[in-house]
Order: C-alpha cells, then structure tokens, then sequence
C-alpha cells in the first residue's frame, strides 16, 4: 500500500518530500524511480491531459522508424532518398563540364549514371570524383553541386606526347612514359613515334636532348628503341641513323657537319653508322649499290682492255 507522508511544520504545501512503500516499515523509494512514480499517479488520476490523436501519431512514427532502419539494412535507404528528393524538384536536369577536350560529355554522364531522374541531392560527390578520375584521359576531376537541379564537372585531362608502339600495338604516352589510351584517332599523327621496349620511358629525355639538332630531329619519323640501350633515327628520306649508346652528341656533330659539307642524307643512303667513334660508315640504297657496282665492273673491264691494248 502506496502512502504519502504530510508536510511538516514550515514546508511548502502540496509538493511531497519523498515517497515510502510498506506503511509500517516506511522505506524511501530510490530516487531514480521517485519522479517515474509521481508521472505514473498523475496519469493515472488524470492530472496529466494527453492531447487528441497522440497515439495516432506515436504510431506512424514507429512505424516509420521502422521502416527506415529495415531500409538501411537492406541497402536502399539512398534509392528511398533519391526518388524522394528527385519528386520535390531536386532532379539534376543541367550538367556543366568544363576541361574535356578529349572526354565525350556522354562518356561522363553515362558514367555517372545521370538520366534525368538522378537528384541532387543524393548525389555523392566524392563518388562522382572517383569514378571521373578513372577515365583514361582525365588526370582529376572536381563536382560541385549547383542547387536546385544543375551540376558541374571540371576536369584536368592528361596531356599526350607522343605514340609508342609495342608489338602490333599503338598507344598514347606522357612525358613520363605512362599510357594514356590505345591510339584510334589520326589526329595525333604528328606526334613523334617511339618503338621498341624501354622507348617509352626514355622518349622524353632522348627528345630534349635532341633539341641541340633542330635540323635533324626535324626529319625523324621514328624514334627505335634498340636492346634497350641505344636509338636508331628513322629519317623522313628512309635513311636510318645508327646511334651510339654513349657520346649521342659527339656523333650527331659529326652527322651534321657530313651534311653540310657533303649533303649526305640527301644521296642514295640507306643507312649511316655512328656507333663507331673512330669512322663513319654509310650503307648505300639497293639501288644505288647497283649502280655502284655496274660502274666498277664497266671501270674494271675498261682497265683490262686498255691493258690489252
């Protein structure tokens, strides 16, 4: 039996000190449990009023709240927000890219998955900048909301500086070697050709160093990787240069001056051999070994005749 002790002398009226359980043995409930318990009298004599559809209310909330953990669990709490926020006018209906000269816009918005119904609100942004940044070209990426319903992507492409070839295969590099992307557009025709394992790697390096010969380097088609050690030039003429491993300048200072005294790589040369530090040697074209030839062997039946004679 619940009892209520009465104020003693001096106290505040209506307000009691404490509450005891067992009248003849008057123990104090614990404190915790003291304003439970005054809540619990008070909503049973009805001094507590509780407002109309309370209980409605309480309801749906719970279930809501349910309901939204069991969509978390299941993973489709963010596809829940989307169709929510994209409803309300939230859809991302502008997209603004910036820095793609050789991205295609369909290749960025097919890659974010953007059809008009995307919201931007649930749009992940640091997604979207990972999965950017992925594409062959783009060296990074930044997205950046606009609300209500536009975005924009700036990108810093990666920049192509010549085509190595590798077996049958053709591909983009940087200064550094890196592959960008296969090669299937001629509009890069005019950069430099690297062949050969290793060309990669070397190319920017041997390029620069090449720039002291703007005349010759002027007239190389390709760059040839040889036993990863040393180049051979191929010439806009066919002629092929035979470049050392070591002392490269030294030997492309004398090519220049048998150019300029003997305008040597416009005759009939299939090859110049530099390798040597000691000599020069020159390997002449099919044809003109032919003629060379012919012309010995005319020279020496003359000889012999004049020495019948």
């Amino acid at each position: 039996m619940l009892a209520l002790i009465g104020k003693r002398a001096g106290e505040t009226r209506g307000r009691p000190e404490a509450s005891y359980i067992g009248g003849d043995e008057r123990r104090v409930l614990p404190k915790p449990l003291r304003r439970g318990m005054r809540f619990a009298i008070s909503l049973a004599t009805g001094r507590i009023h509780i407002p109309a559809h309370v209980g409605t209310f309480s309801t749906f909330a719970f279930i809501g709240v349910v309901g939204l953990y069991g969509m978390s669990l299941g993973g489709h709490a963010q596809d829940v927000a989307q169709a929510t926020t994209a409803a309300v006018g939230f859809a991302i209906e502008d997209v603004r890219v910036s820095g793609n000269n050789e991205t295609s816009e369909i290749d960025i918005l097919q890659l974010l998955g953007l059809d008009g119904t995307t919201s931007l609100v649930a749009l992940d942004v640091d997604a979207a900048r990972r999965k950017l940044s992925e594409l062959p070209w783009v060296r990074y990426a930044e997205v950046r909301k606009i609300y209500p319903r536009t975005i924009e992507v700036m990108l810093k492409e990666r920049e192509a500086f010549g085509v190595w070839q590798h077996g049958s295969e053709l591909s983009l590099i940087e200064r550094n070697g890196s592959i960008i992307a296969p090669l299937r557009d001629s509009k890069f025709a005019s950069l430099p050709l690297f062949v050969g394992r290793g060309a990669e790697a070397a190319a920017a390096t041997f390029v620069d160093d090449m720039a002291q010969w703007p005349e010759i380097r002027a007239r190389v088609k390709a760059y040839v990787r040889v036993a990863s050690r040393r180049w051979d030039l191929h010439l806009d003429t066919g002629v092929v240069l035979k470049l050392p491993e070591t002392n490269v300048g030294k030997a492309l200072t004398v090519l220049a001056r048998l150019e300029k005294e003997q305008g040597i790589l416009e005759r009939d040369v299939a090859a110049v051999d530099l390798r040597l530090e000691d000599r020069t040697t020159v390997e002449l074209t099919t044809a003109a070994a032919a003629r060379r030839g012919e012309a010995l062997e005319a020279r020496t039946k003359a000889l012999k005749k004049a020495g019948e004679t």
